[in-house]
Order: C-alpha cells, then sequence, then structure tokens
C-alpha cells in the first residue's frame, strides 16, 4: 500500500511524497512558477527559453557534461512549460535517487544560460513558431485558448518572435532568479523512496534557497464568441470551447464522467453521432481540463470544406443535447464511464511519473493531495440519477467557436 506524506522543506517548498513499495522505480515532479503567464508582456517567451536552457548546464557542469552526468545514472531528465508553472522532472530507478537530486537541483538553483545557449534556444523557439504554418489544427487551439481565457493565461507558452528577439541572457537570468523561489514552488516526488531521507537531503541541498513570487493576477474579459482564420486547405479545422467546473467545485467529478460519456473512444457519443453514423469527419474528441481557478471542455473536429457547416452543427447539437431530458445518460453509458475511470485510475497507479505529477496537480489545485484509494472511492460514490441531476442543472454558458478553413461557417447558438 502506497503511502503519502506532506512537509514543508526547510526553505518554505512544499515536498509531497508517495512511497510505493511495490515498484523500483522513482519520478520527480517539481513545479517552478516560472510559467508561460509569468512571462513579462514585451517578453512573451522567456519561458520557453527557459524550458530550453535548463536542460543547457547547471552549477559547475556546462551542457555536455551535464547530459552525461544523468545518462550515467541511468536517469532522465525534463523541462516543460505550462501555463502556471514550468516542471523539472526526473525518472531513475529508486536506489538513485540521492545521486540525482544534486543534479536536478541544480538545474533550478544554478542553470548556466550560457550566451551561446541562449541563441541556440531562441532559434529553436523561433523554429517552433514557423512550424504552427504547418500544424493548422495547433494554430486554431492557440486561437481558442487566446480568446476563451483572460490575460495572462491565455498563452500557448511558445512565445512570439519580437518577445524571442528581445530576450537577454542578463534578462533572463535576472528573471530566473525572481521566479525560482521555493514558496510558491511544489515537490512532488513518487516511488521507491522514503520520504524522510527526501527531505534531509533536499533540506540540504536547498538550505540558501529562499524567497516567494507574486500570485497571478487575471486581467480583462476575454471575448469569446466566434472567429475564423482562414486557410487555403483541403481541410477543416472546428473547436468549441466552454467553461466548466473548476477542480475545487465538487462538480468536477460529475463533469469528468459527462466528457467520457461524450468522447469516450469509439463508444464515445461524438464519436458514434458525428463520424460512425453520418461520416462527417475523420476526427472528433472532447476533453475536459480542470484548474484551481477555472475549467473547460474543449471538442475537436478535423473535416473536409464540403462536411464542415454540418459537422459543426453536429457536434454543438450533442453537446447540447446530453443536457435535454431525451439525451439523459444511459445506465449502459455510465457503466462504461465507470469502467474506464477506473482503468484510467490503475494504468496511473502503476506509472511513479503519474504519479508524482497528480501529487503534484493535486497540490497546485486544491492545495492537498488525494490518493488512488480516495479517488477510487470518489468514483464509487457516483451514481447515475446524481449525474443526470447535474446535466438537468448545467449550463454551457457564452462559449468560443474557432474554425480554420477555407471559408467561415455560421456559429450555432452556444448558450444553453
Amino acid at each position: 500500500m502506497s503511502r503519502i506524506s506532506t512537509r514543508t522543506l526547510a526553505c518554505g517548498m512544499p515536498l509531497l511524497v508517495e512511497e510505493m513499495p511495490a515498484v523500483r522505480s522513482a519520478a520527480i515532479s517539481w513545479l517552478v512558477p516560472a510559467g508561460s503567464a509569468s512571462d513579462p508582456e514585451n517578453r512573451l517567451g522567456d519561458s520557453a527559453l527557459f524550458s530550453e536552457l535548463l536542460m543547457r548546464g547547471a552549477g559547475s557542469l556546462d551542457s555536455r557534461q551535464h547530459a552525461d552526468a544523468f545518462d550515467r545514472l541511468g536517469a532522465s531528465r525534463s523541462a516543460d512549460v505550462g501555463t502556471y508553472y514550468l516542471r523539472v522532472g526526473s525518472t531513475m530507478l529508486g536506489a538513485r535517487v540521492a545521486d540525482v537530486l544534486p543534479l536536478l537541483t541544480s538545474m533550478v538553483l544554478a542553470p548556466r544560460m550560457e550566451p551561446d545557449a541562449v541563441e541556440s534556444a531562441r532559434e529553436l523557439a523561433l523554429q517552433a513558431l514557423e512550424s504552427l504554418k504547418d500544424d493548422p489544427q495547433e494554430r486554431a487551439s492557440i486561437a481558442v485558448r487566446e480568446r476563451h481565457h483572460p490575460s495572462p493565461i491565455n498563452r500557448s507558452g511558445m512565445g512570439n518572435p519580437d518577445g524571442l528577439a528581445a530576450a537577454t541572457r542578463d534578462g533572463l537570468l535576472a528573471r530566473w532568479r525572481e521566479l525560482a523561489r521555493p514558496a510558491r514552488s511544489i515537490f512532488a516526488i513518487a516511488g521507491a523512496i522514503n520520504a524522510d531521507e527526501i527531505a534531509s537531503i533536499l533540506d540540504r541541498l536547498l538550505g540558501s534557497w529562499s524567497g516567494t513570487t507574486d500570485p497571478i493576477p487575471y486581467n480583462a474579459a476575454p471575448a469569446r464568441g466566434y472567429a475564423h482564420e482562414t486557410d487555403a486547405s483541403n481541410q477543416v479545422q472546428i473547436i468549441v470551447k466552454h467553461d466548466a467546473p473548476p477542480e475545487r467545485n465538487p462538480d468536477a467529478r460529475l463533469e469528468r464522467m459527462v466528457n467520457s460519456v461524450l468522447s469516450g473512444g469509439m463508444s464515445g457519443r461524438l464519436f458514434t453521432e458525428v463520424r460512425e453514423k453520418r461520416g462527417l469527419c475523420y476526427s472528433v474528441s472532447s476533453g475536459y481540463r480542470s484548474e484551481r481557478d477555472f475549467g473547460a471542455v474543449t471538442a475537436y473536429v478535423g473535416t473536409t470544406p464540403e462536411r464542415a457547416q454540418q459537422s459543426l452543427d453536429t457536434l454543438v447539437a450533442e453537446m447540447h443535447r446530453i443536457t435535454t431530458p431525451e439525451g439523459r445518460i444511459t445506465p449502459e453509458e455510465f457503466s462504461r464511464a465507470v469502467v474506464g475511470a477506473k482503468s484510467r485510475l490503475i494504468f496511473a497507479g502503476e506509472s511513479t511519473g503519474a504519479r508524482a505529477g497528480a501529487l503534484g496537480a493535486d497540490f497546485h489545485r486544491l492545495g492537498r493531495t488525494r490518493s488512488l484509494e480516495e479517488l477510487a472511492a470518489e468514483i464509487d460514490r457516483l451514481s447515475l440519477d446524481e449525474l443526470n441531476a447535474y446535466l438537468a442543472k448545467r449550463k454551457i454558458g457564452r462559449a468560443t467557436i474557432q474554425t480554420l478553413g477555407p471559408q467561415a461557417l455560421t456559429p450555432p447558438a452556444m448558450s444553453a
């Protein structure tokens, strides 16, 4: 049986540990408050550069030496940009954690950010922006996010050319030192480890680290509504986004089940109604993301220009129908959704990386962690009557629709 413990290190950073006796590996998910929402307005892209530069040497080790040190230990490393955090991660054998932690902590406390590395990272970031020309689905996703959420949490994390061009080594180092502070960071680790030993090592390595950063303020209300980007293509990208409960809302667990019914693989309603019955598209799906202060459902259809309008109309109709008396969830659909939720939970429980990530995400969104047993019990407490009662009062609100293709479509009404 796994055991989760939470404590605050001497530096002020929360430490979340899940001891998993049945595994031999360990995984770390370290959330540093340096996500895309923290980028200065005139330097959008700092976080994208950070994610590359943290991988290019730290402390006394240059880029190659640092990579070789991880390889010798059989450990992986990563740095990924999110909205609120930059996540520094690593996986390794549990027996190697004590050797990996000095290398990993140096990435955060003492990144080198050499001038040549800054230029290389900038070039890679610009290439990533350029590659969007060949990725229409990602362009549409970025566009719908920019219009649906308030600034600065509406950013993609890729930055823009002007912001990337404005970045300097001195400016990046100074900004990193402002953001990489312990009080709002979160350190999560899961696997074949001992909580007391991890805390002791980290207290020694992070003893001189201190300070905090300000919470991210939300700016003006988002635009939302319908928008189209003309693209000379034989495909059309359609994305519909609407508000949903944040993770702290008790309805979040119900919204998750609703989305499983809508988009639970080939048995989901969207696949059945939009693709299988009518043959309108080559791809259709929806996903629910719940954050601390907001949640959103994002539905996607990829189709042809000839079928685009009907695809959009059918997609929106299905999103509305599930809230109507004739569209209520059936016992068979509910049973499949429960089985799917439990299966995903079991798979996550076998991955130290998934558990470390879940610990950090829960602490950010809820201020506490949840065990697999608690999550399973949450699923078991659900009933079909409760789910349909939730749908009877569920409101989509003012949604955002984004299309990308040869010509604009007629947006259907989305308020419900």
